[in-house]
């Protein structure tokens, strides 16, 4: 099961189609598809995963489904093959911590029948819960093979020579809250529940929520991807109702999406062009694009990152999912934001990159910004904020500072919100 979820789904075939299609692939003879066997073995394939899909939604085209729900579809067709050895590649990037769960009883299933499974992921936790051997590549060399009971500092050691560094303190508030730079009220993401949130200068604000609680909702809705139907938007105290996302840039608002492949890169570019993409005006020079400025642009954000690549001219499509990231992030990074709006920013990213991404967010609010992340991963969140807002169903279920926003609280919350 590949990284890219994107790879692994067919547009312009059904999401049946999709789950059927290797099988497909393999039938020779009678080229005509049979709808009613293909629908059929499709609820079969979905079952074996605990997938409720109506019909109605396996009839679709598999572009409708949201990036979780591809995942899964890949995940049911890769079990449906009973393989002998099964790869999964940062599996749960897109998933719920219950369909994580999941997930995790099936691997253990598999591999009690037998099968060898081979779990790529940069989530500790996972590999810790999982793994009966942990294996550690770094800059493609193995540094480390453990057996149980892991030796968790010789681990981060080898994957980051140093182990402190992968462990990022969390953040402690101290003083007055800043000004509200950005204020969202009686704003609905999900009928009928609607939301109040202020975003403050000096600030990072890290929502949690599980699959479905409106926090991609939430972040295209600031940047104006997806205007709200109700309620209203204030920036610093102005009413702000942005149409489109380049109302929002003008604003000074910049998001960093939830699916970098399909909505923030574009593949066969350089790592610059990607960067100065928003921004073509200020590399440009009487409306024709500067290479020379926009060259120094990838340059400055490739060191100021630590974008691992050859140099700014390389291909974007060329580097490691976490360099990708960075580069995403140093995009909106180029001209500094009022507002940074960065949605599951860790997402398919290893530790030293989230380091790298968090110590950038944390830098950008020191100076005078607000920065939303936006994550389904409660870690990575108490990782890097300052204040902790649990959303659920589109609306606000704790909104907490320092020992108010332990973990403990933060999954209670959750929890009881299912």
């Amino acid at each position: 099961m590949h990284q890219r979820i994107g790879e692994g789904v067919v547009p312009g075939l059904t999401v049946a189609e999709n789950l059927v299609f290797e099988e497909l692939a393999q039938q020779r003879g009678n080229p005509f598809l049979n709808g009613r066997r293909v629908l059929a073995r499709a609820r079969e394939i979905q079952a074996a995963l605990g997938l409720d899909w109506s019909d109605a939604v396996l009839k679709r085209d598999v572009t409708e489904l949201g990036i979780s729900d591809r995942q899964l579809l890949v995940l049911a067709r890769a079990l449906a093959t009973r393989p002998r050895l099964l790869i999964l590649d940062e599996p749960t990037s897109a998933l719920s911590a219950a369909e994580a769960e999941r997930l995790f009883a099936l691997v253990e299933r598999m591999r009690d029948d037998g099968i060898a499974v081979l779990y790529v992921s940069h989530r500790l936790g996972e590999i810790e819960a999982l793994a009966d051997r942990l294996v550690v590549l770094r800059d493609g060399r193995l540094t480390e093979d453990q057996a149980r009971p892991f030796d968790w500092d010789a681990a981060l050691r080898a994957m980051l020579a140093q182990a402190e560094e992968a462990r990022t303190a969390r953040p402690v508030r101290e003083g007055e809250q800043g000004e509200a730079v950005l204020s969202a009220g009686r704003t609905a993401l999900r009928r009928p529940d609607t939301l109040d949130l202020d975003l403050r200068a000096g600030e990072v604000t890290g929502v949690v929520g599980l699959l479905g609680a409106g926090k991609t909702e939430l972040a295209r809705g600031l940047f104006g991807a997806e205007p709200f139907r109700t309620g209203t938007l204030a920036l610093d105290g102005r009413p702000y109702a942005p149409r489109r996302p380049a109302d929002a840039i003008r604003a000074g608002i910049h998001l960093v999406p939830e699916d970098r492949h399909t909505d923030a890169l574009v593949p066969g570019w350089s790592v610059a062009r990607n960067i100065s993409l928003p921004f073509l005006k200020s590399v440009s020079r009487a409306g024709l694009v500067s290479h020379s400025r926009e060259d120094a642009l990838g340059r400055a954000t490739i060191d100021a990152l630590g974008v691992v690549t050859r140099d700014e001219h390389s291909a974007v499509e060329d580097l490691s999912g976490g360099n990708q990231q960075k580069v995403v992030v140093g995009r909106w990074l180029a001209e500094t934001p009022r507002v940074l709006v960065l949605d599951e920013p860790f997402r398919g990213v290893d530790i030293g990159a989230r380091r790298d991404i968090g110590r950038r967010a944390r830098a950008l609010a020191a100076e005078g910004a607000a920065v939303l992340v936006l994550s389904a991963d409660v870690d990575e969140v108490l990782e890097v904020a300052d204040r902790v807002v649990v959303l659920a169903a589109g609306e606000v279920r704790l909104d907490a500072y320092g020992e108010d926003a332990q973990r403990d609280r933060v999954i209670q919350t959750i929890a009881v919100s299912v």
